[in-house]
């Protein structure tokens, strides 16, 4: 929540770097501390620049690519997946275990042992770990970390040209007319679907063991299928989203899930069945998270404080669901509660779209019917326009018309007059002089101006 308020009033990019420089001061100094109070402070910044990050991951790319962005979302979030995989496993190799964490045994804390210790920690706050393993580890990943922060800072010092593209995208904003009921249910969309994608990955190893009947070694290969399943069909979600709405792949992600984990609940006591249904589901839930903030996008403009709303959803579904379902596994450890939890967030997630796009939908329908009416309308004024300018135009050709008939009729009378008084003296002049001379100044004008006229005209002479 914090962060979504502070991207309203700071700029993203300086925003991001110093959370990400908070994060590796925070995992610099975490295997010195010697206190368990130090250790909270340092985890809680931890947390905070890690939900800044959350928040603010997203709303770079809505503000950078708009509704255009599912690629760039997909691979952001691609991105998030291969490092949860990957980094355990590095982890592991590079700290390995050790003695002092295998052979502790009840008479190695003695009281004596533990009254040196309290001292000892009280003495000093800060102290090097005992483990240079664990220090490197840590150093290592911050290391990696202030890399990541310099290139935002980088991209800050830039900022005049990203500056331009989103304020250009904030000025085609865009607002459904039921926003904020669209916010709630994607509230409640991602806080179950989040809730069962992090409870299904913690819990499947203990679910493998003790209900299925599994060796822990199958069941870290059954925990470490369905996340690399996961990892990598949210890289493939990158190419997908070129071609495919986000929509779409939502409806197939719903379905994915929902026959997979209705399989499981099914067929729990087969390990074929888990190790099958496990990969199907893994791949399922991949592309979720991603496409539904694409998804959203298309129809109402995200914000901060907005983006902020729903990854709290997320972040307390990731936080609750698991906690729950743990104490019920445990009341309950003949029922497969984490496969129920499984196939329940499944019917939820996939009867709550629909609903959704409805929403979504109802006002674009409204807003295009109303556009095609008002260009109905721009059209009929302007063919209106169009036919009052041609009857204006007839009005002014019938209007000289009808003067330049009477000026034909005013000037017969002179004509004939002076014909009669000159057809005495110079009859065979007079009838020559009289069918051209009057017809001089009386035609020419309106011939200049109007073709219709001279032909009226002579049509009167005759």
């Amino acid at each position: 929540m914090i962060g979504g308020v502070l991207f309203g009033c700071i700029n993203h990019f300086l925003l991001l770097g110093m959370s990400l420089s908070a994060t590796t001061a925070g995992l610099y100094l975490m295997p010195f501390c010697k206190t368990a109070a130090l250790l909270i402070v340092m985890t809680s910044i931890f947390g905070i620049s890690m939900g800044i990050l959350d928040t603010g991951g997203n709303v770079l790319i809505l503000d950078l690519w708009g509704d255009k962005g599912a690629p760039h979302m997909q691979a952001l979030h691609f991105s998030f997946a291969l490092g949860a995989f990957l980094a355990p496993l590095l982890a592991k190799l590079a700290w390995g275990t050790t003695a002092s964490a295998q052979n502790h045994t009840e008479s190695d804390f003695d009281p004596l042992m533990l009254n040196r210790s309290s001292k000892a920690s009280s003495d000093s706050v800060f102290a090097v770990p005992e483990d240079m393993n664990l220090l490197w580890t840590y150093a290592s990943i911050g290391t990696y970390v202030l890399v990541v922060s310099v290139f935002l800072f980088g991209l800050f010092c830039k900022k005049h040209s990203r500056q331009k593209k989103s304020s250009a995208s904030a000025q085609g904003a865009r607002r459904a007319k039921y926003h904020r009921a669209l916010l709630c249910l994607l509230f409640l969309f991602f806080f179950f679907y989040v809730g069962a994608e992090v409870t299904y990955g913690s819990y499947i190893f203990s679910f493998a063991t003790t209900h299925v009947g599994m060796e822990e070694s199958e069941a870290a290969g059954l925990n470490s299928i369905f996340w690399g399943t996961f990892a990598a069909c949210r890289g493939l979600a990158i190419i997908f989203a070129t071609f495919l709405q986000p929509g779409t792949m939502i409806v197939l992600c719903n379905i994915g899930s929902l026959a997979s984990s209705l399989f499981l609940v099914l067929f729990d006591k087969s390990p074929l069945c888990l190790w099958i249904a496990t990969s199907v589901y893994g791949a399922s839930m991949a592309a979720t998270f991603p496409s539904g903030i694409s998804w959203i996008e298309q129809y109402t403009t995200l914000t901060g404080k907005s983006a902020a709303f729903f990854v709290v959803g997320a972040a307390l579904g990731e936080m609750a669901i698991p906690a729950v379902i743990g104490i019920l596994q445990g009341h309950y450890p003949d029922l497969p509660v984490v496969l129920y939890t499984g196939l329940g967030s499944a019917i939820f997630t996939a009867v709550l779209f629909p609903v959704m796009y409805k929403l979504a939908t109802l006002p674009l329908q409204r807003q295009h019917k109303g556009r095609k009416s008002e260009d109905q309308k721009a059209l009929l004024s302007s063919s209106e326009l169009h036919d009052c300018e041609e009857e204006n135009e007839e009005e002014d050709a019938e209007k000289w018309n009808e003067m330049d008939f009477e000026v034909v009729e005013m000037s017969d009378p002179v004509q004939e007059s002076a014909g009669e008084t000159s057809r005495d003296a110079m009859e065979p002049a007079a009838e020559g002089f009289g069918q051209v001379l009057p017809d001089a100044p009386i035609v020419e004008p309106f011939a200049a101006s109007n073709g219709k006229s001279l032909v009226n005209h002579q049509d009167k002479r005759e």
